[in-house]
């Protein structure tokens, strides 16, 4: 889809938009992302998870203590854990808003290729599946196809290269590579699948730019800041909302678990249940690798490890309902099927193939 910019007359303000971007990112991915995880792989066997759905604590929490205590403890500790990766994504989403709409095209008449250049945009974030989803707001109000947005959604948080280094480093190679299967599976057979019915409906864009021939420096820099300012808030209005009532809601979720639940004997239903929590709870980057190697190492059968593995952390509640509420309920609703259905069979294969 190709909206009316004036495409010889852009560059300046793309090549202002792609300064903005760069700068965004090497912050995040330097000061922040990349060594954070680098900490993470190179603890190894050492990895350690102190909160519930965090890698850290603000506030601990106690059994002992009321459950609305430890569910408002438990949002606290969140929003803290998110607050650098979701400032890059608020942040970063709207100028990657800006710089799409610059182009001439943003997707192909090929599902597949589309999927492709999803995946290898997403790749590189080095994001969770929280904080991916304001960016991914940001590439659809582009005009960006639908594939390509889920494929960066999946792609960002479970195929960055120090997570997959941590994956198969942790775990045995089966099942390393059951996580691997069941995520390209996800990207490459679902996401091409899904969007195919919707029968070619494309996203509305109101970011379409008008510059002018004689367009200067000055006036390319005044147009970027009132469109920057103006997707912000097509970003901001609706995932910020939605990532207050994820945080209490994965905390809700989380703090219903009994500790000792996953310690018992193998079951279908077990394997279900586990799945279905495991897909819902939002959690940071890596932490789906942490905490099923921590409850590996602690002695939790194998089957719901593995159902961890391959439903934790690649979406949650915030991302579903972003992508609900920005491309289709629908596609949401089919995702967190297809997540928790790929959790149970990885389960139920790991019960009967070991």
């Amino acid at each position: 889809m190709a909206l009316p910019v004036a495409q010889g007359f852009a560059w300046r303000k793309r090549t202002l938009t792609i300064l903005l971007m760069a700068v965004i990112a090497s912050i995040f991915w330097v000061d922040s992302r990349y060594p954070a995880l680098l900490k993470r792989y190179h603890a190894g066997a050492q990895i350690k998870a102190t909160g519930a759905l965090t890698f850290g604590t603000v506030y601990s929490v106690d059994p002992s203590m009321p459950y609305s205590t430890r569910v408002w403890r438990t949002t606290v500790n969140w929003l803290d854990a998110n607050r650098v990766g979701m400032t890059f994504s608020f942040l970063f989403g709207p100028a990657a808003l800006i710089f799409l709409s610059t182009l001439r095209r943003r997707r192909t008449k090929s599902r597949y290729l589309n999927t492709l250049m999803g995946m290898v945009a997403g790749v590189p974030l080095g994001v969770c599946s929280n904080c991916i989803a304001p960016i991914a707001r940001g590439f659809y109000a582009s005009g960006m196809s639908s594939e390509s947005v889920l494929a960066a959604m999946f792609a960002s948080p479970a195929l960055n290269l120090v997570v997959l280094a941590m994956t198969f480093t942790l775990f045995p190679l089966s099942l390393a590579l059951l996580k691997l299967a069941t995520v390209l599976f996800l990207i490459f057979v679902f996401v091409p699948a899904i969007t195919g019915r919707e029968n070619g409906r494309e996203p509305i864009s109101n970011f379409a730019i008008d510059v002018p021939v004689s367009e200067t420096w000055a006036q390319a820099l005044w147009d970027t800041a009132r469109s920057y300012v103006k997707s912000f808030w097509n970003v901001f209005r609706v995932a910020f909302p939605l990532m207050i009532l994820a945080a209490i809601l994965g905390a809700a979720v989380i703090e219903l678990i009994p500790q000792q639940s996953l310690v018992r004997p193998v079951s279908v239903i077990g394997i279900v249940v586990v799945a279905l929590i495991s897909a819902f709870l939002p959690v940071p980057m890596a932490f789906d690798v942490a905490i099923a190697y921590i409850v590996m190492a602690h002695g939790v059968p194998l089957p719901y490890v593995a159902a961890i593995l391959c439903t934790l952390g690649i979406i949650s509640v915030y991302s579903l309902s972003v992508m609900g509420k920005t491309i289709s309920w629908r596609i949401a609703a089919a995702t967190y099927s297809v997540v928790v259905c790929l959790g149970v069979a990885a389960g139920l294969a790991t019960r009967f193939l070991s």
